[in-house]
């Protein structure tokens, strides 16, 4: 997996475990429906705007949503 993809991963864990729809992270994050899937499938490489936006939304330190040890642990629990 790699880095875009683990960005994805934890954007989208991230969202799951606040019980959000993608409608409701990107009405948080000010963007589009399509930006946040397709960062959370890892097909795209989000702006450094954009990383700012979910940090914000999903009240994080942008450095915090780039720290992918515990992805598989995580997923795990959901």
């Amino acid at each position: 997996m790699n880095t875009q993809q683990k960005f994805g991963k934890r954007i989208k864990i991230e969202r799951i475990m606040r019980d959000w729809t993608i409608e409701k992270l990107a009405e948080e994050a000010g963007l589009g429906t399509s930006t946040i899937g397709q960062v959370e499938n890892g097909s795209s490489s989000p702006t450094l705007d954009t990383i700012e936006k979910l940090a914000k939304a999903l009240d994080f330190k942008i450095h915090e949503l780039l720290i992918f040890d515990d992805l598989d642990k995580f997923a795990r629990k959901k």
